[in-house]
C-alpha cells in the first residue's frame, strides 16, 4: 500500500519533489522565544517557501512581497486579530526573515474543521485522503496513546466518546500541513520551512511522518521547542531547543 501511495504522490507532483530540504520548526504558540528562534532559522535557511499552520490556503494566497514588508498591512490583510492566534508581533519577524518566499497555508478552514464532528476524516480532507493515509486506521497502541494525550490536553474534562474525533482532527491538520508542504516544494523546488506547533512537527507521527511516507528520499529536519523547566516536548525530533517559560494562567483552573 505504501508504494502505491508514493507512486500516486509522484504522479501528482514533479520529480523535483524528491531530494529537497524541508525544515519543520515547532513551537508553543504563545512563547515569544520560540518565534524568535524560528525567525533566526528562517533567515539562515533562505527558503523559497514558508508554510504556516496559522494560515488557510485562501489567506496565504493574498500575501505578496509588498505585504511581507509591512507588518500592519499584512496583519490587517490576514485579519489576524480575529484568527485566535497569539499576537502577530511574535509572528511577523518570521515573515520578514524571508520576504521573497512564497507563502502557503496549511490550516484547515473552520467550516471543514466543524465537519469532523459528523463526517469521517477522509471525507473532510477530500479525494486525495488515501494519498495521505487518512483512509487507514491508526495502530491500536498509537490510537490509545493519542486519545490519552487529548484527554490530558483538555484537562481530563472531555467525554470519552469525543476522543476519537479529537484524534481525527489532529490527523486532519497533520495531513493538511503535509499537503501544503508538498504543494510548496512542487511549485518552488524548495527548500521550504514549515511553521507549526510541536505536536504537528514531531517526526514519529506528525506532518513530517506523512511527508516522509510519501517521499522517502525527501530530506526532512524537525526542530522541537521546549520551555525551561518543563521537560522535552512530546515526540521525536532531530533537535530540541529551549526558551524561557511563559507565565500563563493554568488552563485547567476552571475545572478544579
Amino acid at each position: 500500500m505504501k508504494q502505491v501511495l508514493i507512486a500516486v504522490a509522484l504522479m501528482m507532483n514533479p520529480a523535483s519533489l524528491l531530494a529537497q530540504d524541508v525544515l519543520f520548526l515547532g513551537e508553543t504558540h504563545d512563547n515569544p522565544g520560540h518565534h524568535a528562534e524560528q525567525a533566526e532559522r528562517v533567515k539562515a535557511a533562505v527558503p523559497k517557501a514558508l508554510v504556516f499552520e496559522m494560515l488557510t490556503p485562501a489567506q496565504a494566497s493574498i500575501v505578496t512581497p509588498e505585504l511581507m514588508g509591512d507588518q500592519a498591512a499584512l496583519e490587517s490583510a490576514l485579519d489576524w486579530g480575529n484568527s485566535g492566534w497569539p499576537d502577530f508581533a511574535m509572528y511577523y519577524p518570521i515573515f520578514a526573515a524571508a520576504q521573497e518566499a512564497m507563502i502557503f497555508g496549511g490550516a484547515v478552514p473552520r467550516e471543514d474543521a466543524r465537519r469532523i464532528m459528523s463526517e469521517p476524516v477522509e471525507a473532510v480532507f477530500g479525494a486525495d485522503a488515501p494519498v495521505y493515509g487518512l483512509d487507514q486506521a491508526l495502530p491500536e497502541g498509537q490510537q490509545a496513546m493519542r486519545e490519552a494525550m487529548q484527554m490530558s490536553a483538555h484537562c481530563d474534562a472531555l467525554p470519552e466518546n469525543m476522543l476519537p474525533m479529537m484524534v481525527d482532527m489532529q490527523r486532519l491538520r497533520d495531513a493538511a500541513l503535509a499537503r501544503a508542504a508538498t504543494q510548496a516544494i512542487s511549485q518552488t523546488g524548495g527548500p521550504i520551512v514549515v511553521i507549526t506547533g510541536n505536536g504537528h512537527a514531531r517526526k514519529d507521527w506528525g506532518a513530517p511522518a506523512i511527508l516522509a511516507a510519501l517521499t522517502p528520499d525527501l530530506d526532512i529536519y524537525a526542530l522541537g521547542q521546549g520551555e525551561d523547566g518543563a521537560g522535552d516536548p512530546s515526540g521525536v525530533f532531530d533537535e530540541i531547543t529551549f526558551s524561557p517559560a511563559v507565565d500563563r494562567e493554568d488552563p485547567c483552573a476552571a475545572f478544579k
